[in-house]
């Protein structure tokens, strides 16, 4: 089944409340289904926008804890927005604080009936580690959803081409790439890692990313980036994989319409088997000395 894909380069804009917070989302929403998307994606810690209502000045301890403490809330809050639009929905991620006591990015896929499932973020930047004290989740997961199973790999997770390769071994199609970037550095560093694991696995990438200048803000205060999307550089597909993309630093929404079953063909009689050519167990390669 095709599965059309809405990705939002997320505005980071300061909200008055939760109210507004979820107007502006729910906006997004409505776009979304009025351009036939299936699913909505929103970037990496898009929900951090909404310190901004209860943070007077740039604190990033403060502001984390302004959406750690709310982040029930807004879980709640996106469930009966997917639930009342009809649309499956991936909310960017959220700080949330679990039973351990510690701090995880999590990314929750709600589905048109409320459903809900997590993806925690596996590998931390270092301002997640060194500032923020968040710790990395425990396991890499795959989404069985009406259009097929998905993965999740939240921004610097798409980096390291394991964590991918097995979502893809599970049967996930299409890797979903909330991402919070700061710098153009940043935003390459995901982007070509988008663009690398679709040439790797002979699958689909999709990359949502946050966007604007929030001066009000320490945690989420530059945003630079633009939606994209990539499929395998095989047969049947662009000659450099690039299946659509926005323009840099604009907020509007990126539309694609994926195909499985295109990926399929291509996967069935490829010029090269990237997919299936990866070696079973890599080994430490031996050092060889000159002679």
């Amino acid at each position: 089944m095709t599965m059309r894909v809405a990705l939002s380069p997320f505005p980071i804009r300061r909200p008055e409340g939760l109210d507004d917070f979820f107007s502006t989302v729910d906006r997004l929403i409505e776009d979304a289904k009025s351009g036939g998307a299936d699913l909505l994606v929103l970037p990496e810690y898009a929900s951090m926008a909404l310190a901004g209502a209860f943070v007077a000045a740039p604190d990033i301890a403060a502001e984390l804890d302004a959406v750690v403490s709310r982040a029930d809330e807004l879980v709640a809050g996106f469930r009966t927005l997917a639930r009342t639009r009809g649309l499956l929905f991936l909310p960017g991620s959220v700080p949330m604080r679990g039973v351990d006591g510690k701090i995880r990015n999590r990314a929750p896929l709600i589905d048109g009936d409320g459903r809900i499932a997590f993806q925690d973020k596996r590998v931390m930047t270092r301002f997640e580690s060194e500032r923020w004290g968040i710790v990395p989740g425990e396991s890499t997961a795959v989404f069985e959803t009406d259009f097929g199973r998905l993965g999740i790999a939240i921004c610097y997770d798409s980096e390291f081409p394991l964590l991918t390769r097995a979502q893809v071994l599970a049967g996930a199609d299409t890797i979903l790439i909330p991402a919070c970037t700061d710098t153009l550095h940043g935003f390459n560093r995901v982007r070509l890692s988008a663009r690398a694991r679709a040439l790797e696995n002979q699958c689909f990438t999709a990359v949502a990313p946050t966007t604007g200048m929030a001066p009000w803000s320490a945690a989420v205060d530059e945003n630079r980036g633009y939606a994209c999307v990539f499929g395998p550089v095989d047969r049947g597909f662009p000659e450099d994989g690039l299946l659509s993309r926005g323009e840099m630093d604009s907020p509007d929404l990126l539309f694609a319409t994926l195909d499985p079953a295109r990926l399929a063909v291509t996967r069935a009689d490829p010029a090269v088997r990237n997919r299936t050519d990866w070696p079973e167990d890599p080994a430490p390669a031996p050092v060889v000395r000159l002679a």
